[in-house]
């Protein structure tokens, strides 16, 4: 089961790509530090272009849920932090570019947007932490056969 929006007819719409709320399916949940535009490599993409680098922070996104078996499809809450409000529009349109691949059904995660002074390095601009959940099937495949005893029949009664 996927997460599944929430939406309280005392609200009014979402301001952007995002749900209000997202109610979780049973499964793990996995936390995602945040990213940045820094590619494998450890070279900044594109300096001085959120764009660019709020592409690069979703990659590095998708590729530690990935290493956590699931996938952008479960993410279930982002918060982004940007250094510019002017970077604004920018952000923007880097999710409206590359979010529809990652949702399909146009269901967006809840997202909670900061402007803060300074990320770790004063060339980021952009960091988008994600917490998702691992489907159970994922979490069931992973766990370990329970250990058998190696006491004769008569020591495991005692």
């Amino acid at each position: 089961m996927a997460p599944k929006a929430v939406t309280s007819k005392d609200l009014g719409p979402a301001l952007g790509m995002y749900s209000h709320g997202m109610i979780a399916p049973a499964g793990e949940i996995v936390v995602v530090a945040g990213q940045v535009g820094m590619n494998r490599s450890g070279k900044l993409v594109g300096p001085g272009d959120v764009a660019a680098q709020t592409k690069q922070a979703l990659d590095n996104v998708g590729a530690v849920l990935e290493a956590a078996g699931c996938g952008m499809g479960d993410v279930i809450r982002f918060q982004t932090f940007l250094t510019y409000a002017s970077d604004i529009e920018g952000f923007m349109q880097a999710r409206h570019e590359v979010f529809p691949r990652h949702f399909p059904g146009g269901t967006y995660p809840p997202n909670t947007l900061l402007i803060v002074s300074r990320l770790v390095k004063p060339e980021l601009l952009v960091e988008i932490e994600a917490m998702a959940v691992r489907p159970a099937k994922a979490v069931t495949a992973r766990r370990r056969p329970a250990k058998t005893s190696k006491r004769a029949p008569a020591e495991r009664r005692r």
